[in-house]
């Protein structure tokens, strides 16, 4: 498994955020300091607003700024925020994906969720405060 690049993008500009915390800072300085191209920035920042992380302050010197505080972000949310719900095989999301017809009683659909949960569980963990 493999976060997209959209994922690691997100995460470094909201740790670019919390590291000018109160401050706006303009999507610029933001692809400036975590090296990501202006066309991906500009891209992920809207699911990043429409998750409640960020907020956009509009107009001339408008920019950005966190929407929470550094310990009430996690990783899962900004994961989910652009990859939407984490699943590490289809029919952990719906039973219906599973060619078995039978997830609940599948051993390996069993030890699969298990591990997910475990990666949900230390995705939840890790918040931008504690970087």
């Amino acid at each position: 498994m493999v976060l997209n690049q959209a994922t690691d993008y997100a995460l470094r500009a909201v740790a670019c955020l919390v590291r000018h915390q109160g401050e706006k800072v303009e999507a610029q300085q933001i692809a400036r300091e975590e090296v990501i191209p202006m066309r991906f920035l500009l891209k992920i920042m809207p699911s990043l607003i429409k998750a409640g992380i960020v907020r956009s302050i509009r107009g001339a010197g408008g920019g950005y700024q966190l929407a929470k505080k550094p310990k009430e972000i996690t990783f899962l949310e900004v994961v989910e925020a652009i990859e939407g719900p984490l699943a590490i095989n289809k029919c952990l999301l719906d039973y219906a994906a599973c060619n078995k017809k039978g997830a609940p009683a599948c051993s390996i659909h069993q030890a699969l969720a298990r591990i997910q949960g475990k990666l949900v569980e230390a995705l939840r963990e890790q918040n931008f405060a504690n970087l």
